[in-house]
């Protein structure tokens, strides 16, 4: 039996193993051949048209394996072209990486998804009861336990819920969130803040990587832990110290998802904390990112999980208006942040 050898699984060519057309390998043999020539030689040469071979060449000049002198072409040491060229597919590569990256990590949100359709259609939404300020804190804490960092979300209506935190709770949560077991943003009441001793622990609940911000009213309390949790009081408008810190903890993504969109419009329109000026956390982020660190060294060197680093990035991209990483980090030292 006669075997095929002619089918090969890619180009036989390096230049466009690493990328380059058949026309952009060939021109810039042509190129490396003549070694020093103008555009109308080089269309002389290939037999081709001027407008074509203009744009491969400004492709070439971009890629680093041909350059242009006062409208002569010289190609550029094989060595450094292929470098060039190999640190061009390393680049996309990279990116074609970090996108499998996100696209792998969307698939939870599509798989609760899922499960909330079926929920929905089966009827089910289990319900636990939780009661008790003591057992409504280490509920949370627990589930931070099973599954770091856990992602929390809560807004807080009324003064009585900020002053217990702030003289029964506060230390617990802020240990926490150093330790990366919690990833909390916090909606409050502006007029909570006159709270004696308040000041002092948000103070250090940011300072452990937490967001704290303030509107004038808050219209309710509620929770949402992760992507797989929500608390709702008993009441809604109610607040948890008024039902003894009775609540409903749901675990249904349809409500999880909804009471999610409800707080993202809520952070939206509130202000950060008078007293500070920027997250300590999101500036060290920004400034080791502009000096080429990736995020898992930037995750060790903070003391934080990698996911609470990205979700620092992507908080401070959103603020800054920026559409990528480069852009926030120019855009954050433009304002003065990494000053």
């Amino acid at each position: 039996m006669r075997t095929d050898t002619s089918i090969t699984s890619g180009p036989s060519d390096p230049l466009e193993t690493l990328g380059l057309t058949p026309a952009q390998a060939s021109l810039y043999n042509t190129v490396l051949r003549l070694h020093r020539a103008t555009r109308d030689d080089l269309v002389q040469a290939t037999d081709g048209s001027s407008e074509p071979i203009a744009r491969e060449l400004a492709t070439l000049v971009r890629l680093g394996v041909v350059t242009e002198q006062g409208g002569e072409y010289l190609a550029r040491h094989p060595a450094t072209a292929l470098g060039n060229l190999i640190a061009e597919r390393l680049d996309r590569l990279a990116a074609e990486s970090r996108g499998i990256d996100r696209v792998l990590g969307s698939i939870r949100g599509f798989i609760h998804q899922y499960d909330a359709g079926h929920d929905y259609q089966a009827g089910r939404f289990p319900v636990e009861a939780v009661g008790g300020a003591d057992e409504f804190y280490e509920s949370v804490i627990g589930m931070a336990v099973q599954s770091p960092p856990l992602t929390l979300l809560s807004a807080i209506p009324d003064g009585r819920m900020m002053s217990d935190f702030a003289h029964r709770y506060a230390d617990q949560w802020i240990g926490a969130q150093h330790a990366g077991l919690l990833s909390c943003r916090v909606v409050i009441p502006v007029h909570t803040l006159e709270i004696p001793g308040l000041r002092d622990k948000l103070d250090r609940f940011e300072r452990a990587g937490a967001q704290v911000r303030t509107l004038d009213v808050v219209p309710s309390w509620f929770l949402v832990a992760g992507a797989d949790a929500a608390g709702l009081p008993p009441q809604w408008g109610g607040t948890l110290p008024e039902n003894a810190y009775n609540f409903h903890l749901l675990r249904a993504p349809v409500v999880v998802a909804a009471l999610g969109s409800l707080f993202r419009e809520l952070w939206a329109r509130s202000a950060r904390l008078p007293w500070t000026h920027r997250d300590d956390v999101v500036v060290r982020v920004l400034r080791l990112a502009g000096q080429g660190v990736p995020d898992e060294m930037i995750a060790r060197q903070l003391g934080v999980s990698v996911r609470t680093v990205r979700a620092r990035f992507a908080d401070a991209m959103a603020e800054l208006g920026a559409q990528s990483r480069f852009q926030a980090g120019v855009e954050a030292a433009r304002r003065g942040w990494l000053s």
